[in-house]
Parts: structure tokens; C-alpha cells; sequence
């Protein structure tokens, strides 16, 4: 392995197992948390199909064990959206960490470990209380769904069983995700997480973490795309400068 080479950008950082393995994503310096880690795979559906952009603020309902270096044990984040053409205003909790999980509404059901989720860190997801997932509440139907390629469902079961009929079909999938990369990159199909879904994505996680690192609500303009509230924060949209012999990489 080449310490220096997986550094890319990063200023310098002697090497430490602390730092490598699935513990990288834990630190400010190096990842996102869990929120970059696991959000893209369960907040896609409803930030894609509701055309939710970027949020207009960000307040840390609870950060557990809050310091410099990494990220907190226990994480509650609100995201607020403002309403886009004639769709409502959505607001988005995220839950992560240590015995923090959410409400779970009547008729939830099992919390099985989805089968889509892969391996973590070179092992598998240990059960919890309530597995990765997600729960979307609309103004007469609760969802709920997994994490990575799974289906969302209609809770409670009873519901789900008496409107089947009248549901869409949801057509299936040319390629597996593995496939689709490649036939993508070959221009044959469409990416299923192209970069005009994936960078927006990305941009949301990232005013989150800000919100994290900084212990502070965020307040943001879409159309500025400036934080309005806090100089500091502000600033930290930049980013930092890349590492000396890296520079050519961040280059637009």
C-alpha cells in the first residue's frame, strides 16, 4: 500500500491503522460519516423523484459525543426544502449512531436486514433495533424501504394488500448494478446514479457535515448558493487547497 497515494489531497497524516479500513469515513479529515457513507443509498429516492435540490437549512436536533476531530457518535440532522413548482415543502430527519433510531409508525412491520446491503467493512451488518432504512410520510401513505436496490413498500400490510391492484407496474431492470456501470461507461444504457443525480446528492451531505463538524444550524440560499448565517461556514464551501502535487487533479 502507498500511504502517501491513498492521502491524495489530504494534508499530510503518518500513518495510523485508526485511519484505514472502514474507520476513515469516521474522521473530518478524510470522510463523511455516516451520512456520506449511508445517505446516498437510502435518501436517493425521495431527493431524486421529488426533485428536492439543495436544502434552504440544516439544524443538529442531537450530536452525541461532539468534537474537532471526527464524527459524532449519535447523529440527528434536520434537512428543510422549500416547495418546487407545485410540490409541497418537505422536511428530511436523518438518524444515525449509537441507539438513535426514529419513531416507527403502526404497522411498520419486521426490520430485516435487507438482502441488497452489502458487506461492510469486510464483514456483515450486525442486526440492530431498526436496520438501515428509511420512512417516507405523504399526505395519505407511509413507505417504507431499505438501504442500496431495495423496494419500498406501503405499510401497513393491509393497506399494501388492498391497493396492489391498483398500482403501477414497476417494470424491471435491464442490467444489475454491476452491469449498468459498464454498459454505461460503453454508452449503451444510462448510469442509474448519473452524475446529475449523484453531485446534487453529494452537495446536501456536504452542508450536513458542515452542520455536524460545526455544531450549528446552516442556513443557506439556493440561489447563491451561500450560507447566510455563518461567515465561517461560508468559507468552508471552498474547501481546502488540495495537497502540493495534487493540485492538477482538482482543476474544473
Amino acid at each position: 500500500m502507498n500511504w502517501d497515494t491513498w492521502l491524495m489531497a489530504t494534508h499530510h497524516h503518518d500513518y495510523h491503522e485508526r485511519y484505514h479500513h472502514g474507520n476513515w469515513c469516521c474522521w473530518y479529515d478524510f470522510g463523511m460519516g455516516a451520512l456520506g457513507d449511508w445517505g446516498a443509498h437510502i435518501l436517493d429516492t425521495v431527493h431524486e423523484f421529488l426533485d428536492l435540490g439543495l436544502p434552504y437549512e440544516v439544524t443538529p436536533l442531537k450530536l452525541e459525543g461532539h468534537n474537532d476531530y471526527f464524527f459524532p457518535m449519535s447523529s440527528t440532522l434536520l434537512f428543510r426544502f422549500p416547495r418546487r413548482g407545485d410540490m409541497p415543502a418537505v422536511d428530511i430527519t436523518w438518524y444515525d449512531g449509537v441507539d438513535n433510531v426514529p419513531p416507527v409508525p403502526a404497522g411498520y412491520g419486521t426490520s430485516d436486514i435487507d438482502p441488497n446491503i452489502p458487506t461492510v467493512a469486510g464483514g456483515k451488518l450486525q442486526p440492530t433495533r431498526l436496520n438501515p432504512g428509511k420512512i417516507i410520510y405523504s399526505k395519505d401513505l407511509i413507505f417504507k424501504g431499505g438501504s442500496h436496490g431495495s423496494t419500498l413498500s406501503i405499510i401497513p400490510e393491509e393497506l399494501a394488500k388492498e391497493m396492489e391492484p391498483r398500482l403501477p407496474e414497476v417494470p424491471e431492470s435491464t442490467s444489475n448494478h454491476y452491469a449498468n456501470f459498464l454498459l454505461a461507461c460503453r454508452g449503451d444504457e444510462k448510469a442509474h446514479s448519473p452524475f446529475e443525480i449523484a453531485g446534487p446528492l453529494s452537495q446536501v451531505f456536504c452542508l450536513g457535515v458542515m452542520a455536524q463538524r460545526l455544531n450549528t444550524p446552516i442556513l443557506f440560499d439556493r440561489n447563491t448558493k451561500e450560507v447566510t448565517n455563518n461567515p465561517f461556514a461560508n468559507a468552508m464551501l471552498t474547501g481546502i487547497p488540495p495537497r502540493k502535487g495534487w493540485e492538477e487533479y482538482y482543476k474544473i
